[in-house]
């Protein structure tokens, strides 16, 4: 069986594995992200990729990122969170480990996986929406990974759904991550909480009695502790996902949407409001299918699986 590596970089901690061609992790590694230059993250992807290539013969390597990946899959154009800008790391790190690399961003990379090894399998046309800090999205079309014009396609937390909405990190206001990601999750069960503290009693449990302390976790935890405030939080959450769904998927006619990340681990208390909005504002909805809406399958081994599948599908060409 041919084994690739993937390695997935993320803005606290690298994930590193190999991967056969039936998507299972042979062997993996995870290592913190370092934070003050590029060639430290170099150094440490390639030692990641060296001892796992220890015993091993693998013939290509896959990398996904978060940010903007070039056409050619081979430069990081930008990424917000981590000191990359124009990156030729492909050619870096094929140059120190004799192998070729294909780069990809890192929610392109999920979905590609969803898409070949989990939740859609048996799917030709879906989205594959990252629900957590903020949202990101992968588009596989007619089965293959739809990267666009600049390869920057699928990055739809920054779709407008409400210009009079929340202020966005983008600068821009009403965007879809700012009222449907792990932000607005936590800025409503606060809101909420500081509102009415008599409806949120499992809520300031869990942040001990402030609700400036309130977390992500703690919504969920509370949500499915019956807390009134945690559980409209996420039907909130849910519809403003949804809405954004529709309108995907009036552009697109998609059969699903895979839903992954953070916040979609608390499964269908996010998952069932979001295809109810979706449903209820999907066009033409009497007179089509609409798009099933599923949990991810893979969890956090998404992105390296994808990034190490989409290694070898480009080697074979």
């Amino acid at each position: 069986m041919t084994l690739s590596v993937g390695v997935d970089v993320g803005g606290t901690k690298i994930a590193a594995g190999v991967v056969g061609e039936d998507g299972a992790i042979v062997a993996e590694l995870r290592a913190p992200t370092p934070t003050t230059s590029s060639d430290e993250i170099l150094a440490l992807i390639v030692s990641l990729i060296e001892k796992l290539r220890v015993d091993r013969d693998v013939a290509s390597i896959g990398i996904g990122v978060p940010g903007l990946v070039d056409v050619s899959r081979s430069v990081i154009q930008f990424t917000p969170n981590l000191p990359w800008r124009h990156e030729p790391l492909a050619a870096s790190v094929s140059a120190a480990c004799g192998l070729p690399v294909i780069l990809e961003n890192d929610a392109n990379a999920a979905a590609w996986a969803e898409a070949q090894f989990g939740a859609g399998r048996g799917h030709r046309n879906l989205v594959a929406i990252t629900v957590g800090t903020g949202i990101g999205g992968g588009v596989v079309l007619d089965g293959r990974l739809f990267r666009g014009e600049n390869g920057m396609a699928g990055e739809v937390g920054h779709m407008s759904l409400n210009p009079a909405g929340p202020l966005c990190s983008c600068g821009n206001h009403g965007c879809w991550e700012s009222l449907a990601s792990g932000r607005a999750l936590v800025r409503l069960a606060q809101a909420g909480a500081a509102d009415r503290p008599e409806r949120a009693t499992k809520l300031l449990e869990l942040s001990g009695g402030r609700w400036q302390d309130i977390e992500g976790t703690h919504v969920t935890t509370a949500a499915q502790a019956g807390d009134e405030i945690a559980l409209a939080t996420f039907a909130e959450v849910g519809r403003w996902l949804g809405l954004g769904m529709a309108s995907v998927a009036s552009l697109l006619d998609v059969s699903l949407f895979v839903l992954g990340g953070g916040v979609a681990s608390a499964g269908e208390l996010l998952r069932k409001p979001a295809e109810a909005a979706l449903t209820e504002r999907l066009v033409g909805e009497a007179y089509r299918k609409a798009p099933m809406v599923l949990t991810a399958e893979l969890g956090a081994n998404a992105g390296l699986v994808g990034a190490a599948s989409l290694s070898l599908d480009l080697l074979a060409v």
